[in-house]
């Protein structure tokens, strides 16, 4: 018992850059990595974006991941409060969605990089957002340091956002059409839960 406890160290003992649990690390350094592979490949898109508004929106995501790179880095090395805290992101587009279904062509793969167009870059974008928010809520969901697992946590409202405002995009651009059920059917799923009754607990 006496050599286990001598192996376990308080948090409170250790310097502020050595409390990361390993665990916390594997996958911190995973999404960490991913969202570097996903800001790459943002520098592919921008050269084939046609549509400025697109542009626009890609090189708001650019910026913002940036800082958002290097506020986890710095938490990372230090296991401290980073320099610039995690930032608000804020969309420009509209929350109006487009619902039903056009008739459209099927999509077949684009055979060369000059058919790339714009419904592609926004759908890659869309990959590379979905993909970063899973990560790092495995991540905060695995942080043991307090301040590594909040830069997380509270980043993933951020990618959530700049995923939305994608969809927006697509959807009015019909690159992303929204199906919905019958009336009947609709009403039937939106009423299949109740309130619960009586005194709630405190």
């Amino acid at each position: 018992m006496n050599n286990q406890q001598q192996n376990m160290q308080d948090s409170s003992q250790m310097p502020a850059q050595q409390s990361h649990g390993g665990h916390e690390l594997f996958d911190a350094h995973e999404a960490i990595s991913g969202l570097v592979g996903g800001m790459e490949q943002y520098l592919l898109y921008d050269q084939h974006v046609q549509d400025p508004e697109l542009k626009t929106m890609l090189q708001q995501h650019k910026t913002f991941l940036n800082q958002l790179y290097n506020t986890l880095v710095e938490t990372l090395k230090t296991g401290q409060e980073p320099t610039v805290p995690t930032q608000t992101y804020n969309m420009t587009q509209s929350n109006d969605v487009v619902y039903g279904m056009q008739p459209s062509q099927p999509k077949t793969p684009a055979q060369t990089v000059n058919e790339l167009n714009d419904q592609c870059i926004s759908s890659f974008m869309m990959g590379c957002l979905k993909s970063a928010a899973s990560s790092f809520t495995m991540a905060a969901l695995e942080s043991t340091n307090p301040v590594m697992r909040r830069v997380f946590q509270d980043s993933i409202p951020n990618l959530i956002e700049m995923a939305y405002e994608v969809f927006l995009y697509q959807n009015k651009n019909q690159y992303y059409q929204v199906p919905q059920l019958k009336q009947q059917d609709m009403q039937n799923y939106m009423n299949s839960f109740a309130p619960l009754q009586g005194n709630m607990p405190h």
